[in-house]
């Protein structure tokens, strides 16, 4: 039985802002449509814009090398990305890419500018944003070297349950569609290993899965494979 939210989920940085600073932010820019498969942003550009998601998911790809591929990151409805370099700090260093019908608003540069200017908390909850992801890829950097495989794929569902999860039959349903490969980028491991720890949850009825859906049957004991603290409820 779940029990619950868990107090790590990121919030979406437009829950953030305030009904009127929200409002405001959101006539910026160009609003487009993107089908699944559709760039949005691509790595090594130069453009200074911002993008703001209001329906949809997207996924954050990096390349390593020349025929590697890493998922860095999932944003939703709510969430920016582009920030970096809209903000002129050097050229795209991700790809972000449509993982089903997305609605967004595309902000360039000369636009975001001037209003942070007259907008302090937008501002504010940008460098907090910003401060906050810092962080995360940090602790995540720290954690796939100290942390074995199956300790790491808990902790990457029990962030996934907090940020995406849906309450279904007792369960929370992450309304995200990951394929192994893209558990195993997440999670900095090999898919045969991602394979056998999510056996390993499964047999331990933690989790079930299923045509790339992933259903959370126990938030506390998840958080104990994933050597988290349990929130007192």
């Amino acid at each position: 039985m779940m029990h619950g939210s868990n107090p790590d989920g990121r919030a979406a940085f437009l829950d953030t802002l305030s009904p009127e600073a929200r409002a405001a932010f959101t006539r910026l820019g160009t609003r487009r449509r993107y089908a699944v498969g559709d760039v949005l942003i691509h790595e090594g550009d130069h453009a200074q814009e911002l993008v703001v998601l209001h329906e949809g998911l997207v996924k954050v790809t990096a390349r390593l090398d020349r025929d590697r591929v890493s998922l860095m990151d999932i944003r939703i409805a709510g969430d920016i990305v582009g920030e970096v370099a809209a903000m002129g700090v050097g050229p795209r260093s991700a790809t972000v890419t449509a993982c089903g019908n997305v609605v967004a608003t595309v902000v360039p540069r000369h636009e975001l500018e001037p209003f942070l200017r007259a907008s302090p908390e937008t501002s504010l909850a940008l460098s907090r944003m910003l401060c906050g992801r810092l962080r995360r890829s940090d602790r995540l950097r720290l954690e796939l070297g100290g942390y074995p495989v199956p300790v790491r794929l808990a902790r990457v569902l029990v962030e996934l349950a907090a940020t995406y999860g849906r309450p279904e039959r007792n369960s929370l349903r992450i309304d995200v569609n990951l394929s192994q490969p893209e558990f195993a980028a997440l999670t900095g491991a090999r898919t045969r290993s991602v394979h056998k720890a999510l056996a390993q949850l499964r047999d331990k009825d933690i989790i079930t899965t299923g045509l790339r859906q992933t259903y959370v049957r126990d938030l506390a004991r998840l958080r104990k494979a994933a050597r988290m603290s349990v929130p007192v409820t």
